[in-house]
């Protein structure tokens, strides 16, 4: 298949089928308001074009960058996609739509740090009005970031809300410390043509898709970041809290877990016997809810029999307004999702096992 021509084209003109639009490194004149989704992408999903699309309707923005940073200083390098490929992601996700732009433009500056990106950015793009758009996880890390005061202080800000970390977000350091700037949603239109600093949280559906446990699954599914080297025994039964409760073995556990989730009307219950093929569980469950109040409701009583059972520090992922929820009880792990999600994410087929109706709709 012959390679386009790499060369630097606007982000409204029709992107390269095959290569992600470059952005001109010492800028250009281009005018109207532009959101920048900076990130590891490691990879790139579906929540990024949620917020972009989100951003271009809500915000009235000409485009959206994302912006493949080279390298996180506060995330570890192990686990870390090569840049190419997590470039690659982003052109996947932004689906050849002309104002969805992944760019390579950080690695191209050679900056270490947002407020040294953002700086160079408005100096080369000085009739954009750039826009940072960020989920709500990081607006609870953003105090760890170097000079985040200066970021708020450079280019408006819109946080959008993120599974699990949207109630931290609106309580945190950050939102404290930046409250006079804040703005009404209902302004947020507006947004982008205020001087810095202002910064609106804007409400919607948040989106389940989560690089995290992307990584996982994948990991899991090739078998490799399982670290598979020999097969886990079913556990033995442990006594805990000074001998008042005994954990349960691997089957009775998981018995319980597929009679709770049974009692809350889940459907579609499958348990993966993972014994063998990978370390983080023995045993994986994928259910299906069919309203997040009812995940909730699923998640919540199958914690608190598991607890109730013996099974110390429960993990979950998820709780609140998510379609896609995990439950890390050790030797068995349990999602549960919207239908729609499980049938994104496809965790079952990873492990061979044909997905809920796809039989039917063969037949």
């Amino acid at each position: 298949m012959p390679r386009c021509a790499e060369k630097e084209i606007a982000p409204e003109d029709k992107p390269c089928r095959h290569l992600p639009a470059r952005l001109p490194l010492w800028g250009d004149g281009r005018r109207g308001a532009i959101g920048i989704l900076g990130g590891s992408f490691n990879p790139a999903h579906e929540g990024h074009r949620h917020i972009a699309l989100a951003a271009l309707k809500r915000l009235g923005l000409r485009a959206v960058w994302l912006m493949v940073s080279p390298g996180n200083p506060l995330k570890p390098t192990d686990g870390m996609g090569v840049f190419e490929d997590r470039l690659a992601s982003a052109t996947v996700i932004a689906g050849g739509h002309p104002r969805i732009v992944p760019t390579d433009i950080e690695a191209r500056i050679g900056t270490r740090y947002t407020r040294q990106t953002l700086a160079v950015l408005r100096r080369r793009f000085r009739r954009a009005r750039l826009v940072w758009l960020m989920g709500a996880d990081n607006q609870v890390q953003i105090p760890r970031w170097q000079g985040w005061r200066r970021i708020f202080g450079m280019v408006p800000v819109v946080v959008f809300p993120r599974p699990g970390w949207t109630r931290a977000a609106l309580s945190g350091l950050a939102t404290r410390r930046m409250a006079r700037a804040r703005r009404r949603a209902a302004a947020a239109r507006a947004l982008p043509w205020l001087e810095a600093p202002a910064w609106v949280f804007l409400p919607g559906r948040e989106h389940p898709a989560s690089a995290t446990m992307i990584r996982a699954a994948r990991a899991a599914a090739r078998g490799e970041g399982a670290d598979v080297r020999r097969p886990r025994r079913a556990p033995t039964p442990k006594r805990v809290t000074d001998g008042a409760i005994t954990r349960p073995g691997l089957e009775p556990l998981t018995r319980l877990v597929v009679e709770s989730l049974e009692s809350d009307k889940a459907e579609d219950v499958v348990v993966l016997d993972l014994t063998g093929k990978a370390a983080f569980a023995d045993r994986m469950v994928v259910a299906s809810g069919l309203a997040n109040r009812q995940i909730q409701a699923m998640a919540e009583h199958l914690v608190e029999k598991l607890e109730r059972a013996g099974v110390a520090r429960v993990h979950t992922e998820g709780l609140g307004s998510s379609d896609w929820v995990l439950i890390d009880a050790g030797d068995i792990v349990v999602h549960l999702f919207r239908p729609e999600t499980r049938a994104l994410y496809a965790l079952e087929k990873m492990w061979g096992v044909t997905l809920p109706g796809e039989e039917a709709a063969r037949g």
